[in-house]
């Protein structure tokens, strides 16, 4: 039997808040459970608020929090624990980051094609410096970029849009299975937001790249998911196939992030 790409069992974290004497325990996610096949790429959105658990979630799969409770297992190896270099390197090849705001991904001092060089070198998609350029330029390319555009160029000498395609193609550089993308297009212009979004449906379909997608917004999760985690005060309230979940939400909470939405019918929102 395959190992599934990604599976989570029982995953909770809990946070101290207070003074050291009278600390109380805050939790952040509560016993959530779900799992990512290696058969087939796809596409799972959670949705929720601010405080709702999400973003703590994430940074658990990519191993910037340990669980306090349960197992996260990338292709049947659990990395729920603290990781020493060689599991951190297998966490990094197998899932790779997309953070919300692409200036920050990079260093303001450094040029870019220098972190896709490094990348590359890093992860072995290149042994020399000329197959590093090749891999860059290679990556970029999947993304709508090339490396004659950016090489020699600062962050700031970006657009948004383009810093977070050049972000995302130092994540393809790893050669990962799971891209892990939170909030990535709400620090990015309305005009571009789509093509961001339409490129990670790209990655799913022609490179076999699954994505877990992290949103606050209704329609682009109807628009991009295959199946989606609803979350409220760290718990999933709702899950399963994203048409179905959106078109007829269960669970009160649901319902009322549905109302909210400004699109009345999610079915227009597949033109967005």
């Amino acid at each position: 039997m395959t190992a599934a790409l990604l599976e989570l069992s029982h995953v909770s974290k809990t946070f101290g808040s207070g003074r050291p004497l009278a600390r109380r325990r805050v939790p952040a996610v509560s016993d959530v459970s779900f799992a990512l096949q290696t058969e087939v790429a796809e596409i799972l959105t959670i949705v929720g608020q601010s405080g709702s658990g999400k973003t703590t979630l994430a940074r658990m799969i990519l191993g910037l929090d340990v669980p306090t409770e349960g197992h996260i297992r990338l292709l049947g190896h659990d990395v729920s624990r603290t990781l020493g270099k060689l599991a951190r390197r297998f966490v990094l090849g197998t899932v790779q980051p997309v953070f919300q705001n692409p200036f920050e991904a990079f260093n303001p001092l450094r040029q870019l094609d220098y972190y896709l060089f490094l990348t590359a070198r890093h992860f072995g998609a290149a042994d020399d410096q000329q197959h590093a350029h090749n891999s860059a330029d290679a990556a970029l390319r999947q993304v709508g970029l090339s490396l004659s555009e950016i090489a020699g160029r600062y962050p700031h000498e970006l657009s948004g849009g383009q810093l977070q395609r050049a972000a995302i193609a130092r994540a393809l550089l790893a050669r990962p299975k799971l891209i892990v993308a939170d909030e990535p297009v709400s620090m990015v212009d309305a005009s571009l937001r789509m093509s961001i979004v339409n490129l990670f449906k790209t990655l799913r379909d022609e490179l076999g790249i699954s994505l877990i997608y992290i949103t606050h917004d209704l329609a682009t999760a109807y628009y991009i998911s295959d199946r989606i985690l609803i979350m409220h005060e760290g718990k999933v309230v709702e899950s399963g196939d994203a048409r179905t979940v959106l078109a007829a939400p269960q669970h009160p909470y649901s319902r009322r992030l549905k109302e909210a939405v400004l699109v009345p019918e999610f079915s227009s929102a597949q033109s967005i």
